[in-house]
């Protein structure tokens, strides 16, 4: 059996692992295909692609967009996503500048708890890609004030916590439109999160083309349950670790992993919609 990993993170976003730390931690599993999914950025799919041709793993080039509707947020996955067009990289870029612009915000908010972070530090450690609240925590616990990432955002930093910012949100349709302009698959990452399965009817009528149907915090019956949504809507069915490198309590890369075959079926899908763009031009 061959395996693949599609929900992988860098330190292009938050994750901990280099592009190409992470293609040879995904050979060292025995995988035969990842996706690199990093938050509001492509920055790392070429490094990464570079590595994976030395090693023969297929890289799926992607990206985790997120969107909110109704107070609920929504992570979409885009898959096979062209990643080097103009308008999309521009697109990403302008959210990356209103993260950074977010973490701002924290800071001085951290500030007025007790807590000291110097801002060109912060942004030093990520010098590309997109900035989020895992980098703050990350620092929070390097300078003493938190003993894990955890006590960042339950005490300062987590949503209706005294230091949280809300962040910029795409609509769903919106971040599916993207993702579809751009030759992708718009997948729902990790639907439990949501707390409303219902959306997911209206999400496949956007465009949605699958579920992450495994996840590292399903078990057997929560997996089940999506596997029937997916089937109920004609939905493709995918997985991954959700890797973050060597972020506390995260799973590691291959640590959930899903059958080839899977990866055949979004091929296929992807395929289809190619051939549909190019009809209707």
């Amino acid at each position: 059996m061959k395996y693949a990993d599609l929900h992988i993170h860098t330190n292009f976003s938050d994750g901990t692992f280099t592009p190409e730390q992470v293609v040879r931690q995904a050979q060292e599993k025995g995988l035969c295909c990842i996706a690199i999914t990093d938050h509001d950025t492509v920055s790392a799919i070429e490094p990464a692609i570079k590595e994976a041709e030395k090693s023969n793993i297929e890289l799926i080039p992607g990206v985790e967009l997120t969107a909110e509707v109704n107070d609920c947020e929504i992570h979409l996955l885009g898959y096979f996503v062209n990643y080097q067009t103009q308008w999309f990289t521009d697109k990403l870029d302008q959210i990356c500048a209103v993260r950074r612009r977010r973490a701002l915000h924290i800071i001085e908010k951290l500030k007025n708890c007790g807590i000291d972070l110097d801002p060109e530090e912060l942004m030093s450690e990520v010098s590309s890609g997109s900035i989020g609240r895992p980098h703050i925590a990350s620092m929070m616990k390097k300078k003493g004030y938190v003993i894990s990432l955890q006590e960042a955002f339950d005490k300062y930093i987590g949503n209706g916590c005294p230091c949280y910012v809300k962040k910029f949100k795409l609509t769903p349709a919106e971040a599916i439109e993207m993702i579809r302009k751009v030759g992708g698959l718009a997948v729902l990452a990790h639907p439990h999160y949501m707390g409303n399965d219902r959306l997911i009817s209206e999400f496949a009528r956007l465009g949605l083309k699958g579920i992450e149907v495994y996840y590292a915090e399903y078990n057997s019956a929560v997996t089940e349950h999506y596997q029937n949504l997916a089937k109920k809507y004609g939905l493709l069915i995918t997985g991954g670790s959700d890797c973050h490198g060597q972020s506390e309590g995260r799973p590691k890369i291959g640590g959930v992993k899903i059958p080839y075959n899977l990866v055949e079926a979004m091929k296929k899908e992807i395929e289809i919609l190619r051939n549909e763009q190019k009809s209707s031009c």
